[in-house]
């Protein structure tokens, strides 16, 4: 199974990169552990940042300073002033393919504010943004005639003799079956990590790195691992998102005195350590909508007010809704170029699972989704044009090293989904918001008991065909791995850096 352009990962920036190649006339199959109208780009409720100036001044120039001052010196600026630059275009881009987005009343797309920006330069579909974003990616590459596989899981990237990419091996969940796709290029466009910290995410199940995991082991270096951003607004019990437009739009963070204390619009890391703190003093902290009133609410917070009700039995129209800061989104990744070339020859990598130093150690609210369309489709481009530079097409492959192939060597005497449960709880209060050298050093040490226990953990389901104790297993797997790079590369930086706060011992 040969194909010019081989995408892994379906979700925004894997969608945007595979309609960049088939436009290029090439070849393209996409992959996916998930279906694609399920992918965590539909969770970025708030906006897409474009400086277009529908409601009040802007400029690209603000756009760029705004993300740089955001990164606290982590991104390159080249990037940054390539995203803000192409931002206006990718907006135009999303509104010719039919991206819905509300208007005003003189018909231009609507903007809001989110937090860490100077100006009203979100474009938003109400509170549905990167829903409506992914499923129009979606008709877009299907339209096209774009290949897409769903339950596919990623085993481990193929390298030939060259020591290039020059492919995948999977596991097919439906079957069980172990599968290859070869290609001259491949794209990785399988999302972030945000789940090794487990129900204190905002993210779904099938946030767990693979993708990264798997780059890691075919030889790419990664980068900024240790810089995950705490969304401040997760509801109290869930965990899920209360998105960043209900304080763009006006809402108000209150502690259980009913006090605004801190400033809603600040950066997440700022916000999330404030509301943070408010909660170790013993305050409860909500999120306070109510004076916008109901049509507002239905209007342009739908969603919002739908989850609340939903997770915390609340109406925020007439009640106050509990919040806490879980994990949301990872800045690290795996590192690349200006055309999303990772390390190793033959691969790409774009989305929440690449590195293109855009967003530093703290990311700007709206930056993601607009990450995810502007290196996309760059990635697309760059995948097509090094597979029309390919004469001939190496598919020896080198050995599989691959854990799934060893499985039978190992017991089942210890449960590995407790031991991924409190790893969780460990990352949560120690590899969190604030940081502990001392804490860091502990789950360290954990981290190397839970590898050397790793034999006596196993699968205790034998079945072939839909084997989610397997495909569970395989996913602790790939976050026990980044676990290590996250603690790693928290302990090596010292002093405290937008989203990696390191406090006095």
């Amino acid at each position: 199974m040969i194909s010019d352009v081989l995408i892994i990962g379906a979700g925004g920036a894997g969608l945007s990169a595979a309609i960049a190649a088939q436009e290029e006339g090439l070849s393209v199959r996409v992959l996916t552990k998930e279906y694609p109208t399920r992918s965590q780009t539909c969770m970025a409720q708030g906006g897409i940042n474009a400086a277009l100036g529908n409601h009040g001044e802007d400029s690209i120039e603000a756009h760029i300073a705004n993300t740089l001052k955001s990164a606290h010196g982590e991104a390159d600026e080249n990037a940054v002033v390539f995203m803000c630059e192409e931002a206006p275009n990718a907006i135009v881009w999303l509104d010719s393919i039919g991206v819905p987005f509300s208007r005003t009343p003189d018909g231009k797309i609507a903007q809001r504010t989110l937090g860490g920006a100077s100006a009203a330069r979100a474009c938003f579909a109400q509170d549905y943004t990167g829903l409506k974003i992914l499923h129009t990616l979606y008709d877009k590459a299907l339209a096209l005639g774009v290949e897409m596989l769903a339950d596919k899981f990623l085993l481990e990237l193929l390298k030939n003799t060259d020591d290039a990419v020059c492919g995948a091996k999977v596991l097919d969940i439906r079957t069980g079956e172990v599968q290859t796709y070869f290609a001259k290029s491949v794209v990785l466009a399988t999302g972030g990590y945000s789940r090794i910290y487990g129900h204190y995410s905002t993210n779904s199940k099938i946030s767990t790195g693979d993708g990264i995991a798997a780059a890691k082991h075919a030889g790419a270096r990664l980068l900024g691992m240790e810089f995950v951003q705490f969304h401040p607004t997760g509801l109290k019990n869930s965990s899920i998102l209360i998105s960043e437009s209900a304080r763009g739009e006006g809402g108000y963070v209150l502690n259980s005195k009913g006090e605004r204390f801190t400033n809603e619009l600040a950066p997440r890391d700022e916000l999330s350590r404030a509301i943070d703190a408010e909660i170790k003093k013993g305050e409860d902290v909500f999120i306070d909508i109510r004076h916008l009133g109901e049509e507002f609410i239905d209007e342009n917070l739908p969603q919002e007010r739908k989850l609340a009700k939903l997770y915390e039995n609340v109406d925020p129209v007439h009640e106050l809704i509990p919040i806490k800061p879980v994990a949301h989104y990872t800045m690290g990744g795996i590192e690349v170029d200006n055309v999303s070339q990772t390390s190793v020859d033959g691969l790409f990598a774009c989305g929440e699972c690449a590195n293109h130093r855009v967003h530093g150690a703290n990311r700007l609210g709206g930056n993601s989704l607009l990450e995810i369309v502007v290196f996309g489709r760059e990635a697309g481009k760059s995948a097509a044009k090094r597979a029309k530079s390919l004469d001939d097409f190496n598919a020896n492959t080198q050995e599989s090293t691959h854990i799934l192939e060893r499985l039978e060597d190992f017991s089942n005497e210890i449960d590995f989904y407790q031991v991924q449960k409190e790893l969780a709880e460990l990352f949560y209060t120690k590899v969190g918001i604030v940081r502990k050298p001392s804490e860091l050093q502990e789950v360290h040490n954990k981290l190397q008991e839970i590898n050397t226990q790793l034999p006596r953990m196993g699968v205790s389901d034998t079945n072939k065909i839909y084997n989610t104790n397997l495909l569970e297993f395989l996913e602790f797997c790939n976050m026990l791995e980044l676990a290590q790079s996250i603690v790693e590369a928290s302990l090596a930086r010292k002093k405290s850096c937008g989203a990696h706060f390191v406090a006095e011992e």
